[in-house]
């Protein structure tokens, strides 16, 4: 028995930066997954080890069950609660101690941290029992789309439908979704990992991907929302990295100069994402509103959101190339994260002929996706092995 899950990215469509500042964000997934396979070992495979392979990267780990117990030894082989623990100190040095010897390529080493995530919630949630777990992504990492929560989401999912904490059909055919309650079990497992790719994390990612739709977040709090408006969205890839401590530092900083026309541009972005939220829950007949009607509304929404975002000093010349290049085609674009390169989004009107855009951003050296947005979560499929 293989077990599969797979897990959307996130893109923020209004808000980001200033939520740090009290306003209102609305983030959404997107139908780019990542997808993980988890097999145990039988008998007959004569393989005691646990083995992480990441597809994308070329990259493929084992660690010898006795060597993971060895690191753990007061841990048992199965849970004792379905609520995910932290990550303790002891836990993290074990954890530590596993991955660097793994020689990991310098260029790659940005994966320590996943692969760190990885091995505390295996451990966690199946202790020491050997298995192949293989990763594959749609998704970029380090962009802004949710790359690490997704992965973090994926590998929860897969885990816990291994376990008796959680009730799933194994007989069905194809991909099923979790009940709410599993749900929330798969999300608060991925947010500890999460804690341990991030620090620090908003839990705004990974409920996103697990939850899948929209999410408005103001001041902490979470509201799910159900898009009654489907959104088809071009995502570019700048492919420029950006330091998002340093962008949000930067904002603030730019608050402490100008506090009260910062004010204005947060409460302004705060209008924004309130009303983009009321349009996406409008009902899909309504007569008050067509569709036509609706994408023009968030193609403006979305154009003040991006001149705001300019104010507030996170755009990039990669972002302005493709802002401009978008323009000429009277598609409206915004910056999606932390600014400063990472992606763009450029909405899709119904019946839009992208390809021509595509190969002029493509011309440029940017990387380009299509996607619809507020679609369904985290997903698990049960295979019988061959």
């Amino acid at each position: 028995m293989e077990v599969k899950a797979r897990a959307p990215g996130k893109i923020i469509l209004s808000g980001e930066h200033a939520v740090v500042h009290g306003s209102t964000a609305v983030a959404a997934s997107i139908n780019l997954y990542t997808y993980v396979t988890l097999r145990f070992s039988t008998p007959s495979d004569d393989q005691d080890s646990l083995k992480l392979v990441l597809k994308d990267e070329g990259l493929e780990f084992s660690w010898p069950t006795n060597r993971i117990k060895q690191e753990f030894p007061e841990s048992s082989a199965e849970p004792q609660s379905p609520a995910p623990p932290s990550c303790s100190v002891e836990s993290a040095k074990s954890i530590a101690s596993l991955v660097e010897g793994l020689n990991i390529p310098e260029a790659k080493i940005a994966i320590a941290s996943g692969v760190s995530a990885f091995l505390w919630l295996y451990t966690s949630i199946h202790g020491f029992k050997p298995a192949t777990v293989s990763f594959t992504s749609e998704l970029p990492m380090g962009s802004g789309l949710g790359s690490s929560a997704s992965f973090c989401v994926a590998l929860a999912a897969a885990l816990l439908a291994c376990t008796d904490f959680v009730s799933l059909d194994l007989k069905q055919q194809g991909w099923q979704s979790f009940q709410e309650k599993q749900l929330d079990l798969v999300n608060k497992w991925a947010f500890e990992g999460e804690k341990i790719i991030h620090g620090k994390p908003s839990g705004i990612d990974n409920s996103v991907s697990a939850y899948g739709n929209i999410i408005s977040f103001k001041s902490g709090s979470m509201t799910h929302m159900k898009a009654n408006t489907l959104l088809k969205m071009l995502i570019t890839n700048t492919k420029v990295g950006r330091n998002t401590k340093a962008l949000v530092a930067g904002v603030s900083e730019r608050m402490l100069r100008h506090p009260d026309a910062m004010a204005f541009v947060f409460s302004a972005v705060d209008s924004i994402s309130q009303e983009l939220t009321l349009i996406l829950q409008s009902p899909a007949s309504d007569d008050v509103l067509s569709v036509t009607q609706k994408e023009e509304k968030i193609a403006e929404l979305m154009e003040m959101n991006q001149g705001l975002l300019q104010s507030m000093g996170v755009s990039h010349v990669t972002i302005e190339t493709v802002l401009r290049t978008t323009l000429k085609y009277k598609l409206a674009s915004k910056l999606t994260g932390a600014g400063g390169g990472g992606c763009v989004l450029t909405l899709l009107p119904t019946c839009f002929v992208v390809e021509k855009v595509i190969a002029e951003l493509e011309s440029c050296g940017f990387q380009c996706f299509t996607a619809e947005i507020g679609g369904k979560g985290v997903e698990i499929n049960f295979e019988v092995s061959s």
